[in-house]
């Protein structure tokens, strides 16, 4: 069993997720390949890593992308999370990973809305919601804004207390799992979501056909070794959101090798990955909360080290964070000014430094003075700038 330590396995991140200068993509949509898909929780994020990842972007690059040419397409998916993924890895989402959240979100809202005293029948309840909503939005290629479709159809337009938010936003959620609604056009900036519904059939043309769960989960692994690997079943089990048994098939049906890593754990490759990755040389990164290299795998000692209390909040979602050859050394903020300053956690070296304050002066001079906020600011992004 050929071994991967921690070394190389910070390698391969800078090279196969585009940080490391040498190694950078090309476009956005190439940035979002580098790591399967995005996480769009929060609508900066995608903004910032594909910035992070391509020399000479613009916001209205990715614009372009999400909104003009529609390569890319926020979709829910693995843990009930709000992703941008590559057009074409779409069809292979709808029925695994999207499918399997969107069951447990239907039997959780029929059960509130029981439970509330809104109805005495949940799944009839959400059936008839799901059909006004569509009623309304037929014939609309555009969408409508959510504030608009509450109007439209008042009958979804109750606040459920003590349950999740408005039952209204939570009908347009599962219409979204099920892929008969997109998040559309966006009518704010880029730093915020005011989505225009839309039929999914509308924003794409003619729909892909869908394959089989499996089928979809291979295909969602496969990418994900590409841009991760080597990583656990532990690692893939809690990033597809998913059980250990849909793991195990999708490895065996895509031929996947394993390899010993550091600390005794087994990882998996791709069988046509099983070479050493070229060495990216010296680069740094500055990653916007949640990016898909901070949150892709489980085990995060190989990059994390001892870090994790400073850098993930208490319900495990990650701010924002400062990478050295592979490493995290610490986060950064932004001035009242907009000036990015860097908060580490650890010594660096000169060198490193130097790199981080380049990526600092980048990122500063593309915000121009814009001050991103967020709701998940960890631990070390509250202390002193270092």
């Amino acid at each position: 069993m050929r071994h991967v330590g921690d070394g190389e396995r910070r390698a391969r991140l800078g090279v196969r997720q585009a940080l490391a200068p040498g190694f950078r993509a090309g476009s956005a949509e190439e940035a979002t390949r580098a790591v399967t898909v995005l996480h769009a929780t929060e609508p900066p994020t995608v903004y910032l890593s594909c910035h992070a990842r391509v020399d000479g972007l613009t916001r209205a690059d990715v614009d372009d992308a999400l909104y003009t040419a529609r390569s890319l397409v926020k979709q829910l998916a693995m843990r009930r999370t709000l992703f941008v993924f590559p057009r074409d890895l779409l069809p292979s989402a709808w029925p695994s990973a999207s499918a399997r959240a969107a069951a447990t979100e239907r039997a959780r809202m029929a059960k509130d809305v029981v439970l509330t005293g809104i109805t005495t029948d949940g799944d009839a309840w959400l059936d008839r919601a799901r059909a006004e909503v569509l009623a309304v939005l037929d014939g609309l290629p555009g969408g409508l804004p959510a504030q608009e479709i509450r109007k439209a159809v008042p009958f979804i337009d109750v606040k459920v207390e003590g349950a999740e938010l408005w039952s209204a936003s939570r009908v347009l959620t599962h219409l979204g799992l099920t892929a008969d609604l997109v998040r559309g056009t966006n009518t704010g900036g880029w730093h915020v979501s005011r989505p225009r519904w839309t039929p999914m059939r509308d924003w794409l043309g003619a729909m892909p056909p869908w394959p089989g769960a499996a089928d979809g989960y291979r295909e969602i692994v496969r990418r994900w070794l590409r841009s991760f690997g080597p990583g656990t079943e532990a690692d893939l089990v809690w990033w597809l959101g998913s059980t250990k048994a849909v793991v195990r098939a999708a490895l065996a049906e895509i031929g996947a090798v394993q390899v010993s890593l550091d600390g005794g754990g087994t990882g998996w490759l791709l069988p046509d990955d099983v070479d050493e990755v070229p060495d990216p040389g010296p680069w740094a990164a500055l990653l916007p909360v949640l990016d898909p290299t901070i949150m892709g795998w489980q085990g995060r000692d190989f990059y994390l080290g001892p870090h994790k209390q400073l850098i993930f909040d208490t319900r495990g979602n990650a701010g924002t964070t400062a990478w050295a050859n592979g490493r995290v050394v610490g986060v950064w903020t932004q001035d009242p000014a907009g000036v990015v300053e860097l908060r580490l956690v650890e010594a660096v070296s000169t060198e490193e430094r130097a790199m981080l304050d380049a990526e600092a002066a980048r990122l500063t001079d593309w915000l121009g003075g814009f001050r991103v906020n967020s709701l998940y600011k960890s631990p070390a992004m509250k202390t002193a700038p270092v």
